[in-house]
Parts: C-alpha cells; structure tokens; sequence
C-alpha cells in the first residue's frame, strides 16, 4: 500500500480529497504495476505526523468501545503471555500505532482513528463455515467464553508493504484452534476471509465504484493453521480499538500486514485459491502468498523499515524475522 502526501487545505471527511485533488489508490496501483517510483518510507512518515495532529488521549480514546462493552470483556485481560515470541525491538507506544493505521473502509489517509466514531464492534457475530462439519456462528460474547483456555499475549513485529513497522502485543486466539473447532473437511485447502460491509458507519463503503467491498482476504490451510496465526481480539492488554480492527482480525506476522484482515465477520473453509481485495486490484503489487522478502521490491524496495514512534529505520529480515517458524511452508 502506497503513502501518500495529501492536500493539507483539503476537507476532512471519510472521502476527504476530491479526485482533482488525490488521485485515486487505483491510479496508483497502476503505476505501480508498470513500475511507478514508490514513495519513501521514511519521508511519507514525516508527512504523515505533520497533518495527523491529535493528543494521544484523544487518539487512543477515538477507538474506545462503549463503557459497557468495555467492563463486560474487562475480565479477559491481562491473557497469559507466551513467552516463546520476542520483539528484538523497542514495543510501539499504543498511541503510535492507533494513530498511524490503514483502513480503507473509514479513509484513505493513515489517521483512521479520525472517522470511526460511528462504528459499532459491539454488535458483531462471526461466522466459521464451508468445507467442515461443525460450522460455528458466534457473537462476541460466545466467542470470547469458547475459546477463553486459548486466549493468549503475544508480542510479534508487524510490517506494512509501505515500509512502515510497528512492535505490538496482540491478545488472541491461534486461528488453528478455531479451525478445529469447526473440524474442516479434508476437501479444504484454503480460509477465505470476510469482513464487515456496513456503509452506514464506514464512509468509504458508501462508495462501491472503486473498491471490491466487503474487503476479503486469504490464506492456505497450512498458513492458517500455522502456530504464528492469530485472531486477535486485543491490543496492549485490553480490547483492539475500532481503527486497529476491532472486535476481531487477523494478524499473520510473517506476511505484509494487508494480509491481516481487520474486523473480520466470516471464515469460510474453501477448497481453492480465493479471490482477495488488493490482489484483486494489482496482483502483481499484492501477489496472493505476499510474506515479507527485502529481496522482492514489489513493486519499490523492500529492504528496510521504519518504525512508527522512533521513526528508527531497520533492515528487513525475510519473513519478518520469522523464518524458523513458517520457511518449511514453502
């Protein structure tokens, strides 16, 4: 995904830019495709912290949930940390990485966490069905009580295809214990998933002449049930704020973090390769498998990254740092 220096005189709603104004991702994803010069990393993030102004009260509190859902998953956090996964790295200030975040569904722009009042993770259900023999529909509640033996902190590295970084503490479920859950058939090669299409609380949505919505996303049935593979439902001990994916997303460390779904609503057990949103638009800038390689531009160079708060620019390890855990995939 692409950064991009907006008109800083321009409107501030969930479509902010006018076309004369911000050309569309599209545009870009085609230049790219014919090997357009990306932006820098380390320059984009200059830019971005001098038009996404905000306290860091005022950030963080953008992506709170209701005070009653709050204290009704209150006792669900702290999880029990898994000591296997280190960062090798300072950890990302919460504020830093709730302000620096995309979500296309609320704005083109990194300070999502500007737009998402209206958005309602409370009122959630998911879906795990397809090619399996226990298909699960469950709300937030049910989900949180099922898999609560499960539940678990773990500290990963994340990293965007646009060169930025971050080092957080997700709290989540391992998807392979969901899967097995639903007992997938032996048919099922692939996990397809959905998330959520409410145009009403996602400006962006309202829009569907651009964007294939609902946003979708995809992983093998070996990737998925990877030890690595995460559902997440919290962030920094507590519940994921709506603009980092809440109520629940995926978090898949050692692939480019498009991969990582947010606010997923379904998960459906297929047996072939699915579509997804920005493999749909460039598959050769979002190629289906995407794992962090500084070796494979992409369509720009991918040998460092930059870490959000410190603005430290770092090499890029294959798999993200990664490799003894998922290099036997491929």
């Amino acid at each position: 995904m692409f950064i991009h220096r907006p008109n800083p005189l321009a409107p501030r709603g969930g479509k902010e830019t006018p076309e004369s104004v911000f050309r569309s991702r599209r545009r870009w994803l085609q230049l790219a495709g014919l090997g357009a010069v990306g932006i820098g990393a380390g320059w984009g993030y200059q830019q971005w912290h001098g038009y996404s102004s905000g306290a860091d009260d005022d950030v963080l509190a953008a992506g709170r949930w209701t005070p009653e859902a709050e204290r009704q998953y209150a006792e669900f956090y702290p999880a029990a940390k898994d000591r296997r996964f280190e960062y090798g790295r300072a950890e990302t200030p919460a504020a830093e990485a709730a302000r620096h975040t995309n979500f296309y569904e609320f704005s083109r722009f990194k300070w999502c966490w500007k737009y998402v009042g209206s958005f309602r993770p409370e009122e959630w259900t998911i879906t795990i069905d397809g090619l399996c023999r226990r298909p699960l529909e469950l709300d937030l509640a049910q989900f949180h009580r099922q898999f609560r033996a499960d539940l678990v902190e773990r500290q990963y590295r994340h990293r965007c295809v646009e060169r930025w970084a971050m080092a957080v503490p997700w709290t989540g479920v391992p998807l392979a214990a969901v899967l097995k859950a639903a007992d997938p058939l032996a048919q099922a090669t692939h996990v397809r998933f959905v998330s959520f299409h409410r145009p009403a609380e996602a400006p962006q949505q309202a829009d569907a002449s651009e964007f294939p919505w609902p946003y979708t996303e995809g992983l093998t049935i070996a990737e998925a049930t990877n030890d690595l593979t995460l559902l997440a439902v919290g962030i920094y001990g507590g519940p994921l704020p709506k603009q980092q994916g809440a109520p629940i997303r995926l978090v898949v460390p050692w692939k480019y973090g498009y991969k990582s779904i947010k606010s997923i609503q379904r998960i459906e057990l297929i047996g072939r390769q699915p579509a997804t949103f920005w493999n749909t638009l460039n598959p050769r800038a979002y190629p289906f498998e995407s794992n962090v390689d500084p070796a494979v531009p992409r369509p720009w160079d991918q040998s460092y990254e930059t870490m959000l708060g410190s603005g430290e620019r770092v090499l890029t390890e294959r798999y993200n740092g990664y490799e003894r855990w998922v290099a036997g995939l491929y």
